[in-house]
C-alpha cells in the first residue's frame, strides 16, 4: 500500500493558487501569483529540501500542464521531479514528452495505484484533484504550510466535498517568517461530544 501525501503552501483563507510566481495560474482572473516569495527561511529551506527529494507524484492535469515546460529545464533545483513517476489524472491526455509521465482516467485507477507497490506520492497543487482525493478518503497524510496572509480569492485547498475525518498532528513548526509548517496523517473518524457538561 502507498501512502498519498498532500504538500500545499495555503493563506490563512486556504488558498493555494500560484504560491511560486506572478504567471504561475492567472485563472479566474488570480492576481496574487507569487504570495509565498517573501517568506523563506533556513528552516523553511530545510523542510523543503527534505519534501523535494525523489518520490513519485499525482497531479491533476492544469498542474501538469504548468509544470510540464517549466520543471524537466530546471532540474538543478528539483530533479526529483523529473526522476520520478508523475501520475496525471486527466479524462483527454494520454501521452507527454515529460518522461515518466503515466495518465490515469478515474478514481478507481488512483485506489488501483495505491494498492500497489513502490514509492509513497506527493501531491503538489492540483487543487480539483485534491478535493476528489478528499472526498474519496484516499489522503493519508496533510503536509501544510499556512502563510500568515488572506488572500480573498482563488482556488482552494477545501470545498465542500470531502468527507468528515479526522488527523493527527505529527510534526510542526513556526519559522521566523510565520508560517506555520503542520503535519497531519489521517486518523479515524470525528469524534463528537458536549463540551457544555
Amino acid at each position: 500500500m502507498r501512502k498519498i501525501t498532500v504538500i500545499s503552501m495555503i493563506s490563512l483563507d486556504g488558498v493555494l493558487q500560484a504560491p511560486g510566481g506572478p504567471q504561475e495560474d492567472t485563472s479566474g482572473g488570480f492576481k496574487y501569483g507569487g504570495w509565498t516569495a517573501s517568506y523563506s527561511d533556513e528552516l523553511f529551506g530545510k523542510i523543503m529540501e527534505e519534501e523535494l527529494k525523489q518520490t513519485d507524484y499525482l497531479l491533476g492535469r492544469k498542474t501538469f500542464d504548468i509544470w510540464t515546460p517549466y520543471w524537466p529545464q530546471h532540474a538543478d533545483f528539483w530533479p526529483g521531479i523529473n526522476e520520478g513517476t508523475k501520475y496525471v489524472l486527466s479524462q483527454t491526455l494520454e501521452k507527454s514528452d515529460w518522461k515518466n509521465s503515466v495518465f490515469l482516467k478515474s478514481v478507481a485507477d488512483i485506489e488501483k495505484l495505491k494498492r500497489s507497490e513502490g514509492a509513497d506520492i506527493q501531491v503538489w497543487g492540483s487543487s480539483e484533484l485534491i478535493h476528489l482525493l478528499l472526498q474519496h478518503d484516499l489522503v493519508d497524510e496533510l503536509r501544510l504550510k499556512i502563510y500568515p496572509l488572506i488572500l480573498g480569492k482563488g482556488k482552494k485547498l477545501f470545498d465542500n466535498g470531502a468527507i468528515p475525518a479526522a488527523f493527527t498532528l505529527t510534526e510542526s513548526h513556526v519559522t521566523t517568517k510565520g508560517v506555520i509548517i503542520a503535519n497531519y496523517k489521517r486518523d479515524g473518524k470525528v469524534m463528537t461530544g458536549d463540551v457544555t457538561i
